[in-house]
């Protein structure tokens, strides 16, 4: 078990690993041995996760999500099989934690009256560097 906060634990068998071959330095090790992780845990299925965390951790996740609900994580860092297992498994561990924490509502507020002076005196300032900066005379000329 994964866990994720007190409440939260993750199934191991509930994560999927699939080997690949990752670019980068290695030497010819790089070309025989599949170091890269790619780590996939379908989250609508995880039966401990609460309805909102799974909303948000799909959220969280963006690209990495399918339409299937399926999180997939990438992870080459390391020239180790085992090293980018763990990488992976943390990767997951700190988004699901990040998903746990509720989001701070977002309360309204009105602009000082002087922000919005310092504003519109600002503009106007803008606007008189511009007209200096025309020809004399008018368009018509």
């Amino acid at each position: 078990m994964i866990q994720i906060n007190d409440s939260i634990a993750i199934d191991e068998g509930e994560l999927h690993f699939e080997f690949l071959r990752a670019s980068g330095p290695g030497g010819q090790n790089v070309n025989k041995v599949s170091t890269a992780v790619r780590l996939r845990f379908d989250v609508l299925a995880c039966p401990s996760l609460p309805e909102e965390v799974r909303a948000r951790l799909l959220g969280l996740a963006g690209r990495r999500a399918g339409q299937d609900g399926v999180l997939s994580i990438e992870a080459r860092r390391f020239r180790t099989q085992e090293a980018n297992r763990r990488d992976a498994v943390e990767r997951l561990v700190l988004l699901v934690r990040k998903a746990v924490e509720k989001p701070k509502p977002r309360r309204e507020t009105k602009p000082s009256r002087a922000s919005r002076v310092r504003r519109l005196e600002t503009k106007r300032r803008r606007g008189q560097a511009k007209q200096t900066r025309k020809p004399p005379g008018g368009i018509d000329d």
